[in-house]
Protein backbone atom coordinates (compact mmCIF):
# COMPACT_ATOMS: atom_id res chain seq x y z
CA UNK A 1 0.00 0.00 0.00
CA UNK A 2 1.09 3.43 -1.13
CA UNK A 3 0.36 7.05 -0.32
CA UNK A 4 -2.15 7.36 -2.46
CA UNK A 5 -1.80 10.92 -3.11
CA UNK A 6 1.35 10.07 -4.77
CA UNK A 7 -1.28 8.67 -7.81
CA UNK A 8 -2.04 12.63 -8.21
CA UNK A 9 1.36 13.98 -9.11
CA UNK A 10 2.11 15.12 -12.33
CA UNK A 11 5.46 13.87 -14.45
CA UNK A 12 8.12 16.75 -13.42
CA UNK A 13 8.60 18.66 -16.70
CA UNK A 14 11.72 17.83 -17.25
CA UNK A 15 10.56 14.39 -17.81
CA UNK A 16 8.05 15.44 -20.36
CA UNK A 17 10.85 17.53 -22.22
CA UNK A 18 12.64 14.33 -22.44
CA UNK A 19 10.13 12.57 -23.94
CA UNK A 20 9.09 15.26 -26.30
CA UNK A 21 13.06 15.00 -27.39
CA UNK A 22 13.44 11.40 -27.75
CA UNK A 23 12.19 10.72 -31.23
CA UNK A 24 13.96 13.55 -32.41
CA UNK A 25 17.81 13.75 -33.88
CA UNK A 26 19.82 16.88 -33.34
CA UNK A 27 22.10 17.88 -36.43
CA UNK A 28 25.29 16.74 -35.76
CA UNK A 29 27.30 20.07 -36.66
CA UNK A 30 25.64 22.14 -34.03
CA UNK A 31 27.06 21.87 -30.61
CA UNK A 32 23.75 21.23 -28.44
CA UNK A 33 23.02 24.24 -25.51
CA UNK A 34 20.71 23.63 -23.34
CA UNK A 35 18.71 26.83 -22.10
CA UNK A 36 15.80 24.53 -20.39
CA UNK A 37 16.99 24.17 -16.85
CA UNK A 38 17.42 26.86 -14.51
CA UNK A 39 21.18 26.02 -13.25
CA UNK A 40 23.69 28.91 -12.52
CA UNK A 41 26.64 28.38 -14.67
CA UNK A 42 28.72 30.96 -13.73
CA UNK A 43 31.27 29.86 -11.38
CA UNK A 44 30.68 29.60 -7.77
CA UNK A 45 32.85 32.69 -5.77
CA UNK A 46 36.55 31.46 -4.52
CA UNK A 47 35.64 32.77 -1.14
CA UNK A 48 32.60 30.48 -1.00
CA UNK A 49 34.36 27.69 -1.90
CA UNK A 50 37.42 27.93 0.40
CA UNK A 51 35.33 28.78 3.58
CA UNK A 52 33.74 25.18 2.75
CA UNK A 53 37.10 23.56 2.53
CA UNK A 54 38.46 25.39 5.53
CA UNK A 55 35.50 23.87 7.40
CA UNK A 56 35.14 20.56 6.63
CA UNK A 57 36.42 19.67 10.07
CA UNK A 58 32.95 19.97 10.79
CA UNK A 59 31.97 16.72 9.40
CA UNK A 60 32.97 15.33 12.57
CA UNK A 61 30.05 16.75 14.49
CA UNK A 62 26.32 16.17 14.02
CA UNK A 63 24.60 19.80 12.62
CA UNK A 64 21.70 21.07 14.76
CA UNK A 65 18.28 21.62 12.70
CA UNK A 66 18.33 24.79 14.07
CA UNK A 67 21.98 25.48 13.07
CA UNK A 68 24.96 27.73 13.85
CA UNK A 69 24.13 31.23 15.58
CA UNK A 70 26.68 32.42 13.36
CA UNK A 71 24.49 31.64 10.58
CA UNK A 72 20.95 32.70 11.78
CA UNK A 73 22.79 35.86 12.43
CA UNK A 74 24.24 36.12 8.99
CA UNK A 75 21.13 36.20 7.87
CA UNK A 76 19.23 38.76 9.80
CA UNK A 77 21.86 40.66 9.28
CA UNK A 78 21.71 40.49 5.85
CA UNK A 79 17.54 40.46 5.93
CA UNK A 80 18.14 43.69 7.61
CA UNK A 81 20.30 45.52 4.99
CA UNK A 82 18.85 43.83 1.98
CA UNK A 83 15.02 44.81 2.79
CA UNK A 84 15.42 47.89 5.10
CA UNK A 85 14.20 46.41 7.80
CA UNK A 86 16.01 47.20 11.73
CA UNK A 87 18.48 44.43 13.06
CA UNK A 88 16.13 44.58 15.84
CA UNK A 89 13.18 43.99 14.87
CA UNK A 90 14.68 40.31 12.98
CA UNK A 91 15.13 38.08 16.27
CA UNK A 92 17.46 35.31 14.66
CA UNK A 93 16.86 32.88 17.16
CA UNK A 94 13.02 32.60 16.78
CA UNK A 95 12.41 34.16 13.36
CA UNK A 96 14.94 32.30 11.29
CA UNK A 97 15.83 28.83 10.11
CA UNK A 98 18.17 27.51 7.72
CA UNK A 99 17.09 24.84 4.84
CA UNK A 100 18.60 22.33 2.76
CA UNK A 101 17.81 24.90 -0.47
CA UNK A 102 14.25 26.30 -1.45
CA UNK A 103 13.17 23.34 -3.08
CA UNK A 104 13.22 21.02 0.47
CA UNK A 105 12.12 23.38 2.49
CA UNK A 106 8.61 24.84 0.07
CA UNK A 107 8.11 20.80 0.03
CA UNK A 108 8.36 20.42 4.03
CA UNK A 109 6.77 23.64 5.23
CA UNK A 110 3.47 22.82 3.01
CA UNK A 111 3.52 19.05 5.09
CA UNK A 112 3.79 21.44 8.49
CA UNK A 113 0.89 23.49 8.06
CA UNK A 114 -1.54 21.87 6.21
CA UNK A 115 -4.90 20.56 8.33
CA UNK A 116 -6.06 17.95 5.62
CA UNK A 117 -9.44 17.56 7.78
CA UNK A 118 -10.11 21.27 6.93
CA UNK A 119 -10.87 20.59 2.60
CA UNK A 120 -8.09 23.09 2.40
CA UNK A 121 -6.99 24.81 -0.51
CA UNK A 122 -3.15 26.06 -1.62
CA UNK A 123 -3.06 29.37 -3.90
CA UNK A 124 -0.34 29.13 -6.07
CA UNK A 125 0.53 31.48 -9.21
CA UNK A 126 0.06 29.27 -12.62
CA UNK A 127 2.30 28.21 -14.22
CA UNK A 128 4.70 27.46 -11.31
CA UNK A 129 7.85 25.87 -9.94
CA UNK A 130 5.98 22.47 -9.79
CA UNK A 131 6.92 21.87 -6.18
CA UNK A 132 3.87 24.09 -5.45
CA UNK A 133 1.52 21.49 -6.33
CA UNK A 134 3.65 18.56 -5.89
CA UNK A 135 3.51 19.29 -2.08
CA UNK A 136 -0.06 20.42 -1.64
CA UNK A 137 -1.15 16.91 -3.16
CA UNK A 138 0.96 14.94 -0.97
CA UNK A 139 -0.28 17.27 2.12
CA UNK A 140 -3.86 16.40 1.38
CA UNK A 141 -4.75 19.99 -0.24
CA UNK A 142 -6.02 20.43 -3.43
CA UNK A 143 -4.28 23.39 -5.25
CA UNK A 144 -6.19 26.74 -6.83
CA UNK A 145 -4.60 28.12 -10.05
CA UNK A 146 -4.17 31.98 -10.71
CA UNK A 147 -3.37 32.30 -14.12
CA UNK A 148 -0.44 34.76 -14.86
CA UNK A 149 -1.44 35.91 -18.36
CA UNK A 150 -0.43 38.24 -21.07
CA UNK A 151 -3.52 40.34 -20.72
CA UNK A 152 -2.78 40.46 -16.87
CA UNK A 153 0.79 41.56 -17.44
CA UNK A 154 2.09 38.31 -15.85
CA UNK A 155 0.68 38.88 -12.44
CA UNK A 156 -2.17 36.96 -10.70
CA UNK A 157 -5.17 38.75 -10.78
CA UNK A 158 -5.74 38.07 -6.86
CA UNK A 159 -8.73 40.72 -7.02
CA UNK A 160 -10.80 38.28 -8.90
CA UNK A 161 -10.38 35.22 -6.54
CA UNK A 162 -13.48 34.79 -4.49
CA UNK A 163 -14.12 34.71 -0.54
CA UNK A 164 -15.08 30.83 -1.04
CA UNK A 165 -11.57 30.73 -2.20
CA UNK A 166 -9.62 32.68 0.22
CA UNK A 167 -11.92 31.05 2.96
CA UNK A 168 -10.59 27.33 1.95
CA UNK A 169 -7.12 29.12 1.49
CA UNK A 170 -4.44 27.96 4.33
CA UNK A 171 -1.31 28.32 2.08
CA UNK A 172 -0.64 31.14 -0.46
CA UNK A 173 1.96 30.74 -2.77
CA UNK A 174 3.72 34.26 -4.16
CA UNK A 175 6.98 33.73 -6.40
CA UNK A 176 8.03 37.23 -6.90
CA UNK A 177 9.91 37.59 -9.52
CA UNK A 178 8.52 35.14 -10.98
CA UNK A 179 9.61 31.55 -11.96
CA UNK A 180 9.09 31.68 -15.67
CA UNK A 181 7.92 35.37 -16.27
CA UNK A 182 10.53 37.87 -13.81
CA UNK A 183 7.43 39.62 -13.05
CA UNK A 184 7.60 41.27 -10.03
CA UNK A 185 4.74 41.72 -7.12
CA UNK A 186 4.58 45.53 -5.55
CA UNK A 187 4.05 46.52 -1.80
CA UNK A 188 0.63 47.77 -2.14
CA UNK A 189 0.10 44.01 -3.88
CA UNK A 190 1.84 42.54 -0.80
CA UNK A 191 -0.24 44.89 1.77
CA UNK A 192 -3.50 43.39 0.18
CA UNK A 193 -2.68 40.08 0.44
CA UNK A 194 -1.48 40.37 4.10
CA UNK A 195 -4.96 41.61 4.60
CA UNK A 196 -6.53 38.92 3.35
CA UNK A 197 -4.36 36.62 5.47
CA UNK A 198 -5.34 38.54 8.28
CA UNK A 199 -8.93 38.78 7.47
CA UNK A 200 -9.15 34.51 6.47
CA UNK A 201 -6.55 33.46 8.36
CA UNK A 202 -4.27 32.01 6.21
CA UNK A 203 -0.54 31.75 5.54
CA UNK A 204 1.76 33.35 2.95
CA UNK A 205 4.73 31.53 1.75
CA UNK A 206 7.03 33.97 -0.66
CA UNK A 207 9.53 32.11 -2.99
CA UNK A 208 11.83 34.73 -3.17
CA UNK A 209 15.54 33.16 -4.68
CA UNK A 210 15.15 35.42 -7.37
CA UNK A 211 14.96 38.54 -6.31
CA UNK A 212 19.17 39.16 -6.12
CA UNK A 213 18.68 38.92 -9.63
CA UNK A 214 17.62 42.30 -11.08
CA UNK A 215 17.81 44.64 -14.05
CA UNK A 216 17.74 48.21 -12.38
CA UNK A 217 20.24 48.11 -9.60
CA UNK A 218 18.16 51.52 -8.44
CA UNK A 219 15.12 48.84 -8.17
CA UNK A 220 15.57 45.58 -6.47
CA UNK A 221 12.50 43.37 -5.78
CA UNK A 222 10.21 44.39 -2.80
CA UNK A 223 9.91 41.40 0.12
CA UNK A 224 6.75 39.98 1.70
CA UNK A 225 8.63 40.74 5.34
CA UNK A 226 9.92 44.00 3.73
CA UNK A 227 6.42 45.00 2.95
CA UNK A 228 4.78 43.32 6.07
CA UNK A 229 6.92 45.07 8.82
CA UNK A 230 6.19 48.88 7.01
CA UNK A 231 2.94 48.35 7.05
CA UNK A 232 2.69 47.89 10.46
CA UNK A 233 3.07 44.07 10.43
CA UNK A 234 6.36 43.87 12.69
CA UNK A 235 6.27 40.50 13.85
CA UNK A 236 5.77 39.14 10.84
CA UNK A 237 2.06 37.39 11.69
CA UNK A 238 1.46 34.73 8.26
CA UNK A 239 4.67 35.48 6.76
CA UNK A 240 7.01 32.99 5.61
CA UNK A 241 9.90 34.92 3.71
CA UNK A 242 11.96 31.39 1.61
CA UNK A 243 15.83 32.45 -0.05
CA UNK A 244 18.27 30.59 -1.85
CA UNK A 245 22.36 30.96 -2.20
CA UNK A 246 21.73 29.02 -5.47
CA UNK A 247 20.96 31.47 -7.37
CA UNK A 248 22.07 35.09 -5.73
CA UNK A 249 25.52 32.92 -5.37
CA UNK A 250 25.55 30.78 -8.23
CA UNK A 251 26.39 27.93 -5.86
CA UNK A 252 23.16 25.25 -6.52
CA UNK A 253 25.02 22.28 -5.36
CA UNK A 254 25.54 24.15 -1.70
CA UNK A 255 21.96 23.33 -0.86
CA UNK A 256 21.67 26.61 1.18
CA UNK A 257 18.79 29.24 1.86
CA UNK A 258 16.66 29.68 4.75
CA UNK A 259 12.76 30.05 6.20
CA UNK A 260 12.23 33.67 8.01
CA UNK A 261 9.47 35.32 9.16
CA UNK A 262 6.27 34.36 11.70
CA UNK A 263 7.84 32.76 14.76
CA UNK A 264 4.96 31.07 15.56
CA UNK A 265 5.19 29.23 12.34
CA UNK A 266 8.66 28.64 12.45
CA UNK A 267 8.55 26.79 16.26
CA UNK A 268 6.22 24.51 14.45
CA UNK A 269 8.15 24.13 11.08
CA UNK A 270 11.27 23.63 13.32
CA UNK A 271 9.39 20.85 15.30
CA UNK A 272 8.70 18.91 12.24
CA UNK A 273 12.10 19.49 10.74
CA UNK A 274 13.69 17.88 13.78
CA UNK A 275 11.42 14.64 12.86
CA UNK A 276 12.38 15.38 9.29
CA UNK A 277 16.07 14.96 9.61
CA UNK A 278 17.49 17.76 7.38
CA UNK A 279 19.88 19.48 9.36
CA UNK A 280 22.30 21.59 7.18
CA UNK A 281 26.08 19.93 7.36
CA UNK A 282 28.34 22.47 9.35
CA UNK A 283 30.99 23.00 6.51
CA UNK A 284 27.86 24.16 4.20
CA UNK A 285 27.20 26.48 7.29
CA UNK A 286 30.22 28.02 7.36
CA UNK A 287 30.23 28.87 3.02
CA UNK A 288 26.82 30.13 3.82
CA UNK A 289 27.63 32.79 6.57
CA UNK A 290 30.81 33.81 3.89
CA UNK A 291 28.35 34.17 1.40
CA UNK A 292 25.37 35.94 3.15
CA UNK A 293 27.96 38.68 4.44
CA UNK A 294 29.34 39.28 0.71
CA UNK A 295 27.56 41.69 -1.61
CA UNK A 296 30.54 42.51 -4.13
CA UNK A 297 30.35 39.05 -5.90
CA UNK A 298 25.98 39.32 -6.32
CA UNK A 299 26.48 42.74 -7.96
CA UNK A 300 28.77 40.93 -10.50
CA UNK A 301 26.25 38.42 -10.48
CA UNK A 302 23.68 40.62 -11.95
CA UNK A 303 25.91 42.49 -14.62
CA UNK A 304 26.94 39.40 -16.06
CA UNK A 305 22.95 38.64 -16.54
CA UNK A 306 22.53 41.96 -17.70
CA UNK A 307 25.18 41.15 -20.47
CA UNK A 308 23.57 38.55 -21.31
CA UNK A 309 19.81 39.79 -21.55
CA UNK A 310 20.70 42.99 -23.50
CA UNK A 311 22.61 40.42 -26.16
CA UNK A 312 20.30 38.20 -26.76
CA UNK A 313 17.24 40.57 -27.29
CA UNK A 314 18.73 42.55 -29.21
CA UNK A 315 19.94 39.62 -31.66
CA UNK A 316 16.08 38.24 -31.49
CA UNK A 317 14.21 41.82 -31.59
CA UNK A 318 13.48 42.09 -34.87
CA UNK A 319 12.81 38.31 -35.17
CA UNK A 320 10.08 38.12 -32.80
CA UNK A 321 8.21 40.35 -29.81
CA UNK A 322 10.17 40.00 -27.21
CA UNK A 323 10.70 41.71 -23.84
CA UNK A 324 13.41 41.84 -20.88
CA UNK A 325 11.83 41.16 -17.42
CA UNK A 326 12.35 43.51 -14.59
CA UNK A 327 14.23 40.36 -12.62
CA UNK A 328 15.20 36.50 -12.73
CA UNK A 329 17.03 34.55 -15.40
CA UNK A 330 14.42 33.90 -18.42
CA UNK A 331 12.80 34.66 -21.78
CA UNK A 332 8.90 34.66 -21.54
CA UNK A 333 8.92 34.34 -25.08
CA UNK A 334 5.59 33.92 -26.87
CA UNK A 335 6.01 31.28 -29.85
CA UNK A 336 4.39 31.48 -33.41
CA UNK A 337 3.45 27.74 -33.12
CA UNK A 338 2.38 25.44 -30.37
CA UNK A 339 5.42 25.59 -27.85
CA UNK A 340 5.70 22.03 -27.76
CA UNK A 341 5.95 22.41 -31.25
CA UNK A 342 8.51 25.03 -31.25
CA UNK A 343 10.80 23.81 -28.57
CA UNK A 344 10.61 20.19 -30.68
CA UNK A 345 11.96 21.31 -34.23
CA UNK A 346 13.99 24.25 -32.30
CA UNK A 347 15.86 21.39 -30.96
CA UNK A 348 15.90 18.94 -34.23
CA UNK A 349 17.16 21.70 -36.68
CA UNK A 350 19.09 23.94 -34.06
CA UNK A 351 19.90 21.61 -31.17
CA UNK A 352 19.15 24.04 -28.26
CA UNK A 353 17.04 22.59 -25.33
CA UNK A 354 14.67 25.09 -24.14
CA UNK A 355 10.99 24.25 -21.90
CA UNK A 356 7.49 24.28 -23.37
CA UNK A 357 5.43 26.70 -21.42
CA UNK A 358 2.85 23.99 -20.86
CA UNK A 359 4.51 21.83 -19.02
CA UNK A 360 4.92 24.93 -16.53
CA UNK A 361 1.39 24.75 -15.40
CA UNK A 362 -2.25 23.44 -15.61
CA UNK A 363 -5.78 24.05 -17.51
CA UNK A 364 -7.41 26.33 -15.30
CA UNK A 365 -10.77 28.88 -15.80
CA UNK A 366 -10.60 27.08 -19.62
CA UNK A 367 -7.16 28.10 -20.66
CA UNK A 368 -3.34 26.69 -20.49
CA UNK A 369 -1.73 30.03 -19.31
CA UNK A 370 1.69 28.52 -20.08
CA UNK A 371 0.65 27.74 -23.91
CA UNK A 372 2.14 29.27 -26.32
CA UNK A 373 5.05 30.23 -24.56
CA UNK A 374 8.84 28.74 -23.94
CA UNK A 375 11.21 29.44 -20.87
CA UNK A 376 14.59 30.21 -22.02
CA UNK A 377 17.11 30.12 -18.83
CA UNK A 378 19.95 32.33 -20.18
CA UNK A 379 22.27 30.63 -17.45
CA UNK A 380 25.09 29.68 -20.26
CA UNK A 381 28.00 31.77 -20.90
CA UNK A 382 27.71 34.78 -23.13
CA UNK A 383 28.80 33.45 -26.12
CA UNK A 384 26.76 30.58 -25.56
CA UNK A 385 23.72 32.72 -24.86
CA UNK A 386 24.57 35.16 -28.70
CA UNK A 387 24.91 31.78 -30.71
CA UNK A 388 21.35 30.22 -29.67
CA UNK A 389 20.24 34.07 -29.66
CA UNK A 390 21.36 33.63 -33.54
CA UNK A 391 20.17 30.51 -34.11
CA UNK A 392 16.94 30.75 -32.31
CA UNK A 393 16.81 33.62 -35.07
CA UNK A 394 17.30 31.40 -37.92
CA UNK A 395 15.02 29.40 -36.84
CA UNK A 396 12.06 31.62 -36.49
CA UNK A 397 13.01 33.30 -39.78
CA UNK A 398 12.11 29.81 -41.49
CA UNK A 399 8.91 29.45 -39.45
CA UNK A 400 7.61 32.73 -41.23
Amino acid sequence: MMNPHLQQLHPYPFEKLTTLKQSLISPADKTHIALSIGEPKHPTPHFIQEALLRHLHGLTLYPTTKGLPELRQAIAGWISRRFAIPAAAIDAETQILPVNGTREALFSLVQAVIDPGRKPLVVMPNPFYQIYEGAALLAGAEPYYLNTTAEQGYLPDFGAVPDAVWERCQLLFLCSPGNPTGTVLDRATHEKLLALAERFDFIIASDECYTELYDDEDRPPQGLLQSAYHAGNTAFRRCIMLQSLSKRSNAPGLRSGFVAGDAQVLKQYLKYRTYHGCPMPVPTQHASIAAWLDEEHVRHNRQLYREKFTAFIDILADACEIHRPPAGFYIWLKTPTADTDFAGQLFARQNITVLPGSYLSRDSAGVNPGAGHVRIALVAPVEECVEAAQRIKLFLNSLS
